[in-house]
């Protein structure tokens, strides 16, 4: 990470003397956030650090703009320059991931994969249901003829990769939206190798025959062959819709390349713009200019206003992604992977696959005798911030859960690399080895509380502290 100029300094001290002039509490609780973030180890595969650029072009008054609508058709009025903002930010989406449609107003990655589904849903079900019954939109529909459109909406089929498999609660898990609006299955994973089973998920394509197949993952630690996917996808008639919210980063920065990049072969791709893209938090979508339309109706169809000051954020990101020096972070990411990996293997930690090949690590700490819960507490006592997560056929559930999920994006951000990597790999062995869970009332085995051996989180800490000194957050920046 590039030094912080005295300029940027200067400027976030006095933004926060203007926050502490209105409420002194949210003004510390900011500078401590910052702090918190400088002393701890984060490894949540979703988290990442923005550019001060990106941070900064989120706090002007674009965010006192409302723009519901599409570019040049709001229905507001003084939009002209929030025109100007989204214009910028999707034209860098397109020449960054060679993609022929990009939207950039979803706020989350959750609002753009319910935008991308209802896009769907209103490009293949609504337009040729319009269509035969010869009108232009669904108010000129009878109440009778509104009752069977709706009813065909909400009863379309979409496949996706199970949670416990490493997809997302988006991608049709039942508690989720998205496992209400469809009638919705899942592909998992082979159960020896927890690799993908491209011929498994084509016989259960062929058998449930989806509207949607969802690819992409947000806990599965390898590379996806997407023209797979779409061969798969095509031999049903279904849309290929990928969920590269994870990996984006890796496709910006090319490291996924050929059949690994979604977006030659997918319909629709949605991602976020943070995590390994190390932009703002929010969400877009890219498409091909069949799905445009469609995908263009997003406010009003799912979303209020955009927010434009975070596409403004966006448009500052996709252009930091557009340089040399992100392919060689995005490189660094998945290099940094393998050290972790590798150095949890030489520990004799087990892997969910046996190790990784994009950003993600995913351990099993049922070896430690632990839950998920108790590790990601324990790592968490000892300054490492992390997040538990399922493994396939999770015999603790989606709660308690057996992993833990590693991703690199943001140590690499602070500039680090093999070594530091291996050593973290050796700081989390040695917390797991010495956290203990406690004795229920009934003398078994708690799974959420524990205990950590004494000495062990500031034996850790210390170690930690040695690596991010020498790696520093936002060098240079200091709050007066």
């Amino acid at each position: 990470m590039a030094d912080v100029s005295a300029l940027t300094s200067s400027a976030y001290s006095q933004a926060l003397e203007v926050i502490a002039s209105v409420e002194p509490r949210i003004a510390e609780a900011t500078r401590q956030e910052l702090a918190d973030q400088r002393g701890s180890l984060k490894l949540i595969a979703s988290e990442n650090y923005a550019s001060p650029a990106v941070l900064m072009t989120m706090g002007t008054w674009f965010s006192d703009k409302y723009a519901e609508g599409t570019v040049g058709h709001r229905f507001y009025a003084g939009c002209q320059n929030v025109d100007t903002v989204e214009t910028i930010a999707s034209e860098h989406a397109k020449e960054l991931f060679g993609a022929e449609y990009a939207y950039v107003q979803p706020h989350s990655g959750i609002d753009a994969n319910l935008t991308a589904y209802w896009a769907i849903l209103a490009h293949r079900v609504e337009g040729p249901w319009l269509q035969n019954a010869g009108v232009k939109n669904m108010n000129d529909l009878s109440e009778a003829d509104w009752e069977k459109l709706r009813n065909e909406l909400g009863n379309q089929r979409l496949l996706g990769m199970s949670l416990d498999a490493g997809g997302h609660l988006t991608h049709g898990f039942r508690p989720n939206i998205s496992g209400k609006m469809f009638h919705q299955n899942q592909y998992g994973t082979d159960p020896v190798t927890g690799l993908l089973d491209y011929d498994a998920v084509a016989k259960k394509v062929k058998e449930f025959k989806p509207l949607i197949l969802v690819a992409g993952y947000s806990a599965y630690p390898r590379r996806v062959n997407f023209a797979k996917m779409r061969e798969i996808a095509d031999s049903v008639g279904a849309t290929l819709m990928v969920d590269m919210a994870h990996f984006a980063g890796l496709v910006a920065g090319k490291v996924f390349t050929g059949e690994e990049n979604p977006v030659p072969y997918a319909h629709v791709v949605t991602s976020t713009s943070h995590k390994s893209l190390r932009g703002p938090r929010g969400g877009f979508i890219l498409a091909t200019e069949e799905y445009a339309p469609s995908v263009d109706r997003g406010c009003p169809m799912v979303l209020g206003g955009p927010l434009s000051h975070v596409m403004a954020a966006k448009a500052v990101a996709f252009a930091e992604a557009k340089t040399e020096s992100f392919q060689t972070y995005a490189q660094n990411v998945a290099d940094n992977a393998q050290s972790l990996a590798g150095g949890f293997l030489s520990r004799g930690a087990k892997l969910v696959t046996g190790g990784t090949d994009n950003h993600i690590v995913l351990l099993d700490v049922t070896s430690f005798g632990l839950t998920g819960r108790q590790a990601e507490s324990a790592l968490l006592d000892a300054g490492v911030v992390t997040n538990r997560n399922s493994v396939p056929s999770d015999p603790n559930g989606a709660w308690y859960t057996s992993g833990i999920r590693f991703g690199t994006p943001a140590l690499t951000t602070r500039g680090f690399g093999h070594d530091e990597f291996d050593k973290v790999a050796e700081l989390v062995v040695d917390v797991l080895k010495n956290t203990t869970p406690n004795a229920t009332k009934d003398g078994a085995a708690s799974k959420a509380t524990y205990t950590l051996a004494d000495g062990v989180a500031a034996r850790t800490k210390g170690a930690s502290a040695e690596m991010l000194d020498k790696n520093p957050l936002y060098p240079g920046l200091e709050l007066s």
